[in-house]
């Protein structure tokens, strides 16, 4: 039998998140982002259609490298204001039981010792319904925030990256037994401290030396999403991830970013069948094929355009301020998100202009583009699939509410009816609602 789709709707807790200008919709909800009614609605209506999970992105930092200046991000909305995604999660939790959340948190500013006991309670509050997107960050306004003259390298980030995994890995493993709480009111005693042990980490960034604060939660280490495909990002996953996001304009580039992502998980001695991997995707669904042509060209009325350059710049780390709307975009090696930059050159399979990245197209925003009835898109996201070797999408928010409900309402029935979409959630926590056959790291996952 064919297997089924994964798939996430995909939020950010800004009034824009990879479109500039589409909260301008008419009848949009966008702009209520900070409202908490926004957030729960959201999470009835994606547990409703049996999505996976709500993967909400984050940013540490402003657009500020189109012009050198924040002024077109923040007019624009290109995601800031910004909230932090972990607020929210507890009360969706509350109005739902089966979705689950991957929260991107972003590792360079924090300290293992705090990550992990937020990420725990956060496991604690959902039932086991957590996943962590973990990122390395790659704006030079959120290192200057924090108080640094510099962003660190690209591949330095990761090194940071693998001694914060292993200081937490032994803090949400390691730290406290299995059983350790007893809770025994007869005997007075609430934990036994026989069962939890100091974690002593003395790595090269991170030193730890306690107990870690919360007592297990259900999967201990949360469901482990990674967003990084350049090189060292591939490496990274390999080694740690349990869901990996990509981007790929084309099937080319996906299909190409899967096989070597599943090579490298080989590497480790993991069985690459244990990674899932979700392709960043764009959705229009209307009841005609015309209408759904109709609101693309209305969406396309909306963006703004020097906003998206705003978002674009920030992700290469290139200032397309520069450029005239006919200048074709040139690779140069940055700080940023090095496999974006790739895509948009070296990899794109012809010259891309400036004025390309302001389509609402694959090419704008790293992601395809699906348009149609809700039949005509879940071919398409099959054809893909099939052709690039991922297992599911995270779809992309257009239009609030109307993207999420139109996935739900009509993509999702469409899909179950070609028996490629589940109808049922599974039972048990997130990681085991995604297949494992444990709420726990596998034996073969380093960090277990």
């Amino acid at each position: 039998m064919a297997q089924e789709l994964r798939l996430n709707t995909f939020q950010m807790c800004a009034p824009v998140h990879n479109w500039a200008g589409l909260w301008r919709l008419p009848g949009d909800q966008a702009v209520d982002y900070n409202r908490l009614d926004y957030w729960t609605n959201m999470a009835q209506t994606a547990e409703r259609g049996l999505l996976d999970a709500i993967f909400i992105a984050d940013v540490f930092g402003v657009y500020d490298v189109y012009g050198g200046s924040p002024e077109t991000a923040l007019r624009a909305g290109a995601q800031i204001p910004n909230m932090d995604p972990v607020v929210p999660v507890s009360a969706m939790a509350h109005v739902t039981k089966n979705i689950g959340f991957g929260i991107t948190a972003n590792l360079s500013f924090e300290h293992p010792f705090q990550m992990a006991r937020r990420f725990s309670t956060l496991d604690h509050m959902t039932d086991g319904r957590i996943g962590w997107n973990i990122v390395t960050g790659y704006l030079e306004s959120g290192a200057r925030g924090m108080g640094q003259a510099l962003q660190t390298e690209h591949d330095a980030r990761y090194d940071v990256a693998e001694d914060f995994m292993a200081a937490i890995y032994k803090l949400w493993e390691a730290s406290w037994e299995d059983g350790a709480a007893l809770r025994d009111v007869a005997g007075g005693i609430f934990t036994d401290p026989a069962k939890v042990h100091a974690v002593h980490h003395d790595g090269p960034h991170f030193k730890v030396d306690g107990i870690q604060l919360s007592e297990p939660s259900p999967q201990r280490t949360p469901v482990l999403f990674q967003a990084g495909t350049s090189d060292r990002g591939r490496q990274f996953a390999a080694r740690h991830a349990e869901c990996v996001f990509i981007n790929g304009p084309s099937q080319k580039i996906a299909a190409g970013t899967v096989t070597k992502l599943r090579d490298a998980v080989r590497t480790e001695d993991r069985n690459p069948a244990d990674v899932t991997v979700f392709l960043g995707a764009n959705v229009i669904i209307a009841p005609t094929h015309a209408e759904a042509r109709d609101l693309h060209a209305e969406y396309t009325r909306h963006l703004d355009a020097a906003g998206q350059l705003a978002l674009v710049s920030g992700w290469t780390g290139m200032d397309l301020s520069t450029l005239a709307p006919e200048d074709v975009v040139p690779f140069a090696r940055s700080n940023a998100i090095q496999s974006t930059l790739e895509n948009m050159t070296s990899k794109a399979p012809k010259p891309i202009l400036a004025c390309d990245l302001v389509a609402l197209d694959a090419t704008g925003a790293r992601a395809p583009f699906f348009y149609g009835t809700a039949s005509e898109v879940a071919d398409q996201l099959l054809d893909w699939a099939e052709a690039t070797g991922v297992d599911g999408f995270n779809l992309a928010r257009l239009s609030v509410p109307a993207t999420l409900d139109s996935i739900v309402d009509h993509l999702v029935p469409e899909l179950q009816s070609r028996k490629r979409f589940k109808t049922r959630y599974a039972e048990g926590t997130l990681r085991e609602k995604l297949g494992a056959s444990s709420s726990r790291l596998p034996d073969t996952h380093g960090g277990r």
